[in-house]
């Protein structure tokens, strides 16, 4: 199984990019992830909000692979705890199938890739810079993973 996160944006700063892969290089082969980054629609074509969210959600949906579960990041999504991120990622990696994760661009995803999305899941009730999703998504797909293995990462 992948855990795949498709995520609006490139060129990410250092600090983001280190603590990223910081995550990703701890996840075992049986759970590996892979990021696909999804350029953004220029701001300055004059196109309004609702249209760069429409064009966005056409690479984000052309990028998805085709059997995967598919999960929007959204903050009025349901917010798991660790303990159910885990359940949910024995569940995943026992049906074999791909997973991945959508976090849209700065302006949010656009409705039509919520509706493509079997699933929708908020990390926070808070709003997050979509970058910083990036690596808090893979810490807690790490802290998950080392839950379900009893490994002493994740203490209560």
């Amino acid at each position: 199984m992948k855990l795949i996160i498709v995520s609006v944006g490139h060129k990410m700063p250092d600090w983001i990019a280190a603590g990223f892969n910081e995550y990703t290089k701890r996840m075992p082969r049986e759970a590996k992830i892979e990021l696909l980054e999804i350029k953004p629609e220029p701001r300055t074509t004059g196109k309004n909000t609702a249209q760069i969210m429409e064009a966005e959600a056409g690479r984000i949906l052309a990028a998805l692979p085709q059997n995967c579960h598919r999960i929007a990041l959204d903050e009025r999504g349901a917010q798991p705890t660790t303990k159910q991120l885990a359940a949910q990622m024995r569940d995943w990696m026992r049906a074999g199938r791909d997973v991945a994760f959508i976090i849209g661009g700065a302006d949010g995803l656009h409705d039509q890739v919520k509706q493509a999305a079997q699933q929708t899941l908020a990390l926070s009730a808070l709003t997050l810079p979509h970058a910083v999703v990036r690596v808090l998504l893979a810490e807690q797909l790490y802290r998950a993973h080392s839950l379900m293995h009893n490994h002493p990462y994740h203490r209560e």
